[in-house]
């Protein structure tokens, strides 16, 4: 497992019995996590005059946050020389998963070290942790996302990191068809990162199915790679699909023509109040040998 034990800014502070309390900068939260099946005591009980908000789920599904203390409708946090907006999103998001970190320091360090220009295409972007990570290492990226408030939000992002002369283009689009319209074009890339969803609707309600579409995204991205990609990087959430599985696709794919080196595993994010680690999602990585 990797573990993104390099925050300053971010804390896990303790999870039992299906929730996790976080320090997001000065605020701390308590927000549901499914992964989280140990029970160690109530997290309410153990912290309560610490909690600045809770994230409640909804019988009906959704749910509510409940700020017990004065929290502002968005805040700043760092990574490194990363920053990021945070906000209390429905559904118990704050618009970024700091386990990515350990991913934003592999990209950072192969395009610095590619000592080339490079072109990242970043799909299901979301509000573009990775996107930035590539920006401020010099590569040019393409950000592509079916929500609109999404790609905004990336747009803050970059805009906070003093980035917005950077070369970045921006898309409000169906993954599948901008890739296929990006094959059309003859327009190649030098690194391509995804996070695919399990299951999401398109910028005009096209059905996505991570396990009846992935392959048939990463056949379509073989297409618009470059004659020397940096690397290839997936990331998945979804419960029940396994790092060898990405790493088997890869396998079969990127490596079959490129040669070069796959990982995979899981990230994960230590807890402070425990010698327990959080598993956090999947990766599967391609990379050459630059």
């Amino acid at each position: 497992m990797k573990c993104a034990n390099e925050w300053t800014d971010y804390e896990l502070i303790d999870c039992s019995d299906g929730e996790k309390l976080e320090r997001w900068g000065k605020y701390i939260l308590l927000r549901p996590d499914p992964q989280i099946i140990w029970n160690t005591g109530k997290l309410y009980h153990k912290y309560k005059d610490s909690i600045d908000a809770i994230y409640h789920r909804s019988s009906k599904g959704g749910g509510y946050w409940e700020n017990l203390k004065s929290v502002p409708s968005e805040w700043n946090i760092c990574y490194k020389d990363l920053k990021f907006h945070i906000k209390q999103m429905g559904f118990k998001h704050t618009g970024l998963f700091p386990e990515q970190a350990v991913n934003w320091d592999f990209m950072m360090d192969k395009i610095r070290r590619a000592n080339r220009p490079i072109k990242v295409l970043n799909l299901f972007a979301y509000t573009g942790g990775a996107s930035v990570a590539c920006l401020k290492a010099g590569a040019s990226v393409t950000h592509v996302d079916s929500s609109r408030g999404m790609v905004e939000w990336c747009k803050e992002n970059v805009r906070m990191n003093g980035l917005e002369d950077a070369p970045i283009r921006y898309l409000v689009d169906d993954v599948l068809k901008f890739v296929e319209r990006e094959k059309r074009r003859g327009n190649q890339y030098d690194a391509i990162v995804m996070d695919p969803p399990s299951y999401g609707r398109g910028a005009n309600k096209e059905v996505w199915n991570i396990e009846k579409d992935l392959t048939h995204l990463i056949d379509l991205c073989m297409d618009i790679l470059s004659n020397q990609p940096l690397f290839f990087l997936i990331n998945s959430y979804t419960t029940g699909l396994s790092a060898t599985t990405l790493a088997n696709v890869l396998e079969v794919t990127v490596k079959k023509k490129y040669q070069g080196v796959i990982s995979s595993g899981e990230v994960g994010l230590p807890i402070l109040n425990s010698s327990l680690v959080l598993p956090c999602g999947i990766y599967g990585r391609w990379e050459n040998d630059e």
